[in-house]
């Protein structure tokens, strides 16, 4: 893993064996972690798309679907060291090399889809922006909007916290998110996306969660029966660009590629609105997944911010900076 002792000197010669593209059109790669279909895919085929517009067809993308070019944490890697030029990934993929990204993940930090656009298009996003450059050398240029995670399994309905109990349950390999299940006194499994659909399949797992897009996308309908509406993270699954790669670049390209990344950002915001709710119409139409309702969600977010929430305050940043947050989204602080 890229540590930040030694980004510094990384980033220095990576940018001096990166071969300046700024005269010469390039087609770059960006690696993609879901299936077609995604929000992930919806913002990589627009940011391809406002790219190419942007720099008169000089730079063009293309995207590699359902981890082809390694797994999200791997990428970040790849991107760092010079040897993979874009991929999207969740945030949660991204604070282990920069762990103030981790703010996002937070169990219930977000209500609804209005403050998380809020956070990432502020100040606070900026900053994210930043230490996400310092830390691991990669830069964020746009926001995938991908929706609550929501809890997908397929033993029965899972309506109340008790109703968790003995269901395992597929993590990332993200402490926040793992704490959060303990917290509910589930114990996760942690595991890598490119592993999960085979868990579910042969029963290694009985769950996961994911956005509602993300299990269309992936077609977890085929080995999961039942969805809990659940609303403790609001995934957002930045763009990112090898740091290298974009001081390469001239300003006009440089430009292109934070213009694409709004433009795209944007368009993944309004997708998401325009297309959660026939996804969801379809999981149930086409695979005949159950939604249920968690009916004592205020349980699950009282156990998950008491047990979560202090012991990540100083990796985040410090308990000011969530406190922060919650002031820019007129709630109470903490």
């Amino acid at each position: 893993m890229i540590t930040n002792n030694n980004i510094t000197k990384v980033l220095s010669l990576t940018a001096g064996l990166v071969f300046s593209a700024s005269s010469f059109a390039a087609n770059w790669n960006i690696a993609v972690g879901d299936g077609g279909g995604s929000a992930q895919e919806a913002l990589g085929l627009k940011f391809t798309e406002v790219l190419k517009e942007k720099t008169a067809g000089k730079h063009s993308t293309k995207l590699f679907l359902n981890g082809q070019l390694g797994s999200e944490q791997d990428t970040v890697n790849d991107a760092a060291l010079g040897a993979l030029d874009f991929s999207i990934l969740a945030s949660n993929n991204l604070a282990p090399f920069s762990p103030t990204m981790g703010i996002l993940s937070l169990p219930y930090i977000f209500e609804n889809l209005e403050q998380a656009d809020k956070v990432v298009t502020g100040e606070i996003g900026a900053e994210l922006v930043k230490n996400t450059i310092r830390d691991s050398g990669v830069r964020v240029l746009a926001w995938t909007y991908s929706g609550f995670r929501v809890l997908s399994n397929s033993k029965r309905p899972i309506k109340k916290l008790a109703d968790l109990d003995g269901i395992v349950v597929r993590v990332p390999k993200n402490e926040i998110m793992i704490d959060t299940y303990k917290s509910w006194g589930n114990n996760p499994t942690p595991m890598a996306w490119s592993e999960t659909f085979t868990a579910l399949q042969q029963g290694v797992v009985d769950g996961q969660d994911t956005p509602y897009t993300t299990i269309y996308a992936m077609k977890f309908g085929e080995v999961q029966k039942y969805i809990s509406d659940l609303h403790y993270l609001f995934l957002l699954e930045p763009l990112i660009v090898s740091e290298a790669l974009f001081q390469s670049q001239d300003k006009a390209t440089q430009d292109a590629m934070i213009a694409a990344g709004k433009e795209a950002s944007k368009y993944s915001l309004q997708w998401l609105i325009d297309q959660e709710k026939t996804i969801k119409e379809e999981l149930v139409s086409k695979y005949d997944m159950e939604i249920n309702t968690i009916e004592d969600e205020a349980l699950w977010a009282s156990k998950a911010q008491a047990a979560v929430w202090p012991k990540f305050y100083e990796s985040v940043g410090g308990k000011d900076k969530v406190n922060a947050l919650l002031r820019s989204l007129g709630r109470e602080e903490i």
